[in-house]
């Protein structure tokens, strides 16, 4: 019975944090779509010109729509994962150095929804 809820608990905590990611990456990627005021300000800083900022947006939102479908999720948690890597470089660059590091938490928990995918993937091979 202790399985049972432990792999119920850590299937919710799994769901959970892949809807926050889910979510967080595709209104990032929009935001950067929209060329908001303060992506174009920041980023611009950086030598990301307009062009640059909507393609990295656009790699974040189907990064994002990947990761929410079971068959692409580790090539969208790669690709957004890719993106906050690129990002966190650049608010450590800006010396914010405390949302640099929240950054590279969501790439930690992007890897653990990398592994965890993965392992779904080997059990359904082997059964």
């Amino acid at each position: 019975m202790r399985d049972v809820n432990q792999r119920r608990n850590m299937k919710i905590l799994f769901n959970t944090v892949l809807v926050v990611l889910v979510l967080l990456a595709i209104s990032s990627g929009i935001t950067k779509i929209m060329l908001m005021p303060q992506d174009v300000s920041f980023f611009g800083q950086y030598g990301f010109t307009n062009s640059i900022l909507i393609v990295y947006g656009i790699a974040q939102l189907i990064g994002g729509i990947l990761l929410a479908i079971p068959t692409t999720r580790v090539m969208g948690a790669i690709i957004v994962a890719v993106t906050f890597l690129i990002s966190a470089v650049v608010l450590a660059m800006a010396d914010n150095i405390p949302m640099s590091g929240i950054t590279l938490i969501f790439v930690v928990l992007l890897s653990f929804v990398i592994k965890k995918s993965l392992q779904v993937s080997d059990d359904q091979i082997e059964g």
